[in-house]
């Protein structure tokens, strides 16, 4: 397994890095790219789901970006301490039928020393949507990493 850092213990700005790589990596859309983050035995729950595995959060994220077109996803540093962080976050994406959605979560996660997420536990909330109100498109700006996103 490659070490992905930074590395726990995580101060504010390494957290802050693990949160943009995150975002950046999940909006790439790419299953394959995103488990790299992970152990080969990461745990999560996703919902009312439980993955266990690379295999698994592949199949997993392969089977959620072919439900949910044009993802595009905001996460924000909420906490963290030592190897764990806590993240908010925000996503859009619309169903074959064009009904956009916004989901909102809150993401605990437990890393390895070697900078590996071993644990990821996701709540989240959908919101039906108009194409209109829309507010997320694509990866975000340079210029916006770190800024907080709203609410509602």
């Amino acid at each position: 397994m490659a070490a992905r850092p930074p590395f726990p213990p995580f101060d504010e700005e390494t957290a802050r890095i693990k949160v943009q790589a995150a975002e950046d990596a999940w909006n790439t859309r790419d299953p394959e790219k995103v488990s790299l983050a992970y152990t080969e035995d990461s745990v999560w729950r996703n919902r009312d789901r439980f993955v266990t595995g690379r295999a698994e959060i592949v199949e997993f994220l392969t089977q959620k970006w072919k439900r949910e077109l044009d993802y595009a996803l905001r996460k924000e540093l909420w906490a963290f301490h030592e190897n764990r962080i806590a993240v908010r976050f925000q996503y859009e994406c619309c169903d074959a039928d064009g009904q956009w959605y916004r989901s909102y979560g809150n993401e605990l996660w437990e890393f390895t020393s070697e900078g590996l997420m071993a644990r990821r536990e996701a709540s989240i909330n959908d919101l039906k949507i108009s194409e209109s109100e829309r507010r997320i498109f694509g990866k975000r700006p340079d210029e916006e990493h770190g800024v907080p996103f709203p609410l509602q």
